[in-house]
């Protein structure tokens, strides 16, 4: 085995490769597509998880049905490229007060070449009003979270016209607002399918630009990522403490992925990074499937209306509540649909993360990375940054395969991570050493 030796001196900060594929599945995001499915949806009246389910035009029984059907229409237009899977189960808790079953709608792009490899794009099809257990008043969650959903059924309709190495999955949910019920479905389904889920990319709540105060922000996105793994050990819990990774989940990796997405394809809209696993106090989706060991962020607008969020629909010296259609930004709706589906398929078309990323270096002038290589990678980088930098900088091609030494480099100043590189020169995202990065689904059992 031959070591490669790098001056630090040579690493860049270049962006990565451009890729016109990218820049085509942004293009081809429609605005027309996605208020057809918000008005399809705020149509239904109630989307609530207890509503009516036999109905054909009210409740999220047919509103379920709806989705379903969208997914099979672009099924067809693709040769039957997308499988349609119901899982269910049932649930009682505080806001379920009778055993109900919960039931989501997952659609599956099978991938050609690394199938069990799994990139999700997930949102809640429920809604609700001020009453969280009012089922039957009018609750048309146009942005909570119809945005989210019709962000889904336009990254089927786009990227279904593509071919990737990884899976695809197109996710609606339900029983969010009673309790992330349909994000452990969802979780519970993965695990069942034996998935290696290598990101989540949950949106709730993406489709408004007009804050609170009525201040605009059209430009700016955040998403939400936990720094520690929700499945860490004690053991490792201890490591970390020691010699750093609070700020390298798997999760907060794949939040900087998506900023510098955002950065190469979408400028001037941005990725806010938020180092939170959710809102302060608040919870979505995307908890349930760190809670099973999955990468998984949050994605939500810059900017929240809480006056269209959780309202009966009233009127009140001259104000509007509700959530309705009128209040979803299109335009900067179509931005978040435009980041969710080059994420989704930059990480497709890459090869899988590294594993088994480890760092050497204790009392020595150098630093050593070593990682195991992985299918469909002809190539890794690996990147440094300041350990308060919020985002990776240099890089460091590595000849090897298997392992990268960084003379003059002192282990204890810096961050360090692993990428793998396709022969088309897509990257996945950085993988911090050891448990605390590490992008391996969770073992069976655990």
């Amino acid at each position: 085995m031959i070591a490669f030796w790098i001056s630090a001196a040579l690493a860049t900060a270049a962006p990565a490769a451009d890729h016109a594929e990218l820049r085509d599945i942004a293009a081809a995001v429609s605005k027309e597509a996605l208020h057809d499915s918000l008005a399809h949806l705020v149509g239904f009246g109630t989307r609530h998880t207890l509503s009516d389910t036999t109905s054909e035009t009210r409740g999220i029984g047919a509103a379920r049905r709806w989705a379903a059907g969208r997914f099979q229409v672009l099924s067809a237009a693709c040769g039957g490229c997308i499988r349609i899977e119901t899982p269910q189960q049932s649930f009682t808790n505080a806001r379920v007060p009778q055993p109900s079953l919960v039931q989501d709608v997952i659609a599956i792009q099978k991938g050609d070449g690394d199938p069990d490899r799994v990139v999700i794009i997930a949102a809640h099809i429920d809604s609700r009003v001020t009453d969280i257990m009012n089922a039957t008043s009018d609750a048309p969650g146009a942005n909570d979270d119809g945005s989210g959903v019709a962000a889904v059924l336009e990254a089927a309709r786009v990227l279904s016209k593509h071919h990737f190495r990884a899976t695809l999955v197109y996710a609606v949910l339900s029983g969010e607002e009673q309790g992330l019920l349909g994000g452990k479905v969802l979780a519970d389904f993965a695990r069942a399918q034996g998935w290696r889920v290598e990101a989540d990319l949950n949106n709730d709540i993406i489709g408004n630009s007009e804050g609170q105060g009525g201040e605009r922000v059209r430009d700016l996105v955040r998403v939400f990522s936990e720094g520690v793994r929700a499945t860490e050990t004690a053991v490792e819990a201890e490591k970390r403490r020691l010699n750093g990774g609070e700020l390298d989940s798997p999760s907060r990796n794949l939040s900087r992925y998506m900023a510098d997405l955002a950065d190469q394809y979408l400028a001037p809209f941005s990725v806010k990074m938020i180092y939170r696993a959710d809102r302060f106090g608040r919870g979505g989706d995307q908890l349930p499937m760190q809670a099973a060991g999955f990468p998984a962020v949050r994605v939500t607008e810059a900017a929240e209306n809480y006056r269209r969020q959780h309202q009966d629909l009233r009127v009140e010296n001259g104000v509007d509540f509700g959530d309705r259609l009128e209040g979803v930004d299109l335009a900067y709706l179509a931005n978040v649909t435009r980041l969710d589906l080059i994420t989704l398929a930059a990480l497709a078309k890459a090869p899988a993360p590294p594993t088994g990323v480890q760092v050497s270096g204790a009392v020595s002038a150098d630093t050593h990375l070593s990682w195991t290589p992985v299918p469909d990678a002809t190539g890794y980088v690996v990147r440094k940054r300041d350990t308060t930098a919020p985002r990776w900088g240099e890089a460091y091609p590595a000849v090897a395969r298997d392992h990268l030494d960084l003379p003059h480099t002192v282990i204890d100043d810096w961050a360090f991570g692993v990428q793998s590189v396709s022969p088309d020169g897509y990257e996945s995202p950085v993988v911090f050493p050891g448990p605390a990065g590490d992008f391996s689904p969770p073992k069976p059992g655990d």
